[in-house]
């Protein structure tokens, strides 16, 4: 039954990761550097994404252990 947790976790963290890509990171602009503009932009938006992604990661990670770590129990007789 928590395998269900783990789905509804994994789910949530991808609809919400793309809402967060769209509303906030996609307007994410950096002026003042001149031509470099664009660049710096992009890569200021990437940074931000890729520790997104990391923490998604983690969050995961997280839940997983929790729904396997009381699922399984090792017999140690």
């Amino acid at each position: 039954m928590k395998i269900y947790l783990f789905l509804a976790a994994m789910w949530g963290l991808i609809i919400m990761g793309g809402g967060i890509a769209v509303l906030v990171l996609g307007p994410i602009s950096v002026s003042g550097l001149g031509e470099y503009d664009r660049v710096a932009g992009s890569a200021l938006q990437a940074a931000a994404a890729l520790l997104l992604v990391v923490l998604w990661i983690f969050i995961l990670a997280r839940v997983k252990n929790y729904v396997f770590r009381s699922d399984v129990r090792w017999d140690k007789t």
